[in-house]
């Protein structure tokens, strides 16, 4: 049956504005993220009521090759953050293994960047941690993989990236961390918060990461 030409223009009209219509949903700017949209049990008490203007804290840490590594080399860069320690047996290898596979997908958009914080920092020295980027085929101008100061990197983990319950279990990880990957854009905002052990999740990174990127490059 035929629909007839004012019905047939009718229903041309609605699908273009509809797909007008998915294309702007999807396209839609990435979330910020604030502490009040965490898990309170990763949050510190102090901020987890806190529904806006969160920006992650300056940090200072050790890296695989004894470098120093401060904010300054994020600055103006996207990253992706994750925190693990280098004996884990479970989620870190699948979790470093993902990690490494973003970085091979933006290895030549200097843009993005890479850190990954250790949660057990005496036993993870400088010389462990090179073993383990070696290992793990870790670029050093992309990704840092660090140590430092245990409570400088506990509130990292509580008051910043949100990826650390707040007691531990007692034993070789002295607290526990999630296998969340966290996205931070270039003013410091948390724009997305992923499983760093689900592969569908990897995906949605790397669309997320380049939804940032157009969006940036757009203002």
């Amino acid at each position: 049956m035929s629909l007839g030409k004012p019905y047939g223009s009718i229903l041309i009209v609605f699908v273009i504005c509809y797909s007008i219509s998915c294309h702007r949903t999807t396209k839609n700017e990435l979330p910020v993220y604030n502490p009040s949209d965490f898990n309170p049990k990763l949050v510190d008490i102090s901020l987890q009521k806190t529904s806006k203007n969160h920006t992650v804290l300056d940090f200072e840490l050790i890296n695989q090759n004894g470098k120093i590594v401060t904010q300054k080399d994020y600055h103006n860069k996207i990253y992706i953050v994750d925190f693990f320690f280098t004996r884990c047996p479970s989620i870190c290898p699948i979790m470093t293994t993902n990690m490494g596979e973003l970085q091979k997908i933006f290895l030549d958009n200097d843009n993005i960047m890479f850190l990954s914080l250790s949660v057990t920092p005496d036993i993870d020295s400088i010389a462990v941690l090179r073993k383990y980027a070696t290992d793990k085929g870790v670029i050093d101008t992309k990704w840092n993989i660090t140590t430092g100061n245990k409570k400088h990197i506990y509130e990292l983990a509580r008051k910043s990236y949100f990826a650390v319950v707040e007691k531990g279990d007692g034993g070789l990880q002295d607290f526990i961390h999630t296998p969340n990957f966290i996205l931070v854009d270039k003013k410091k905002q948390i724009r997305g918060i992923y499983d760093g052990t689900d592969k569908d999740e990897i995906f949605r990174i790397i669309n997320d990461i380049r939804t940032l990127t157009t969006d940036i490059e757009k203002k």
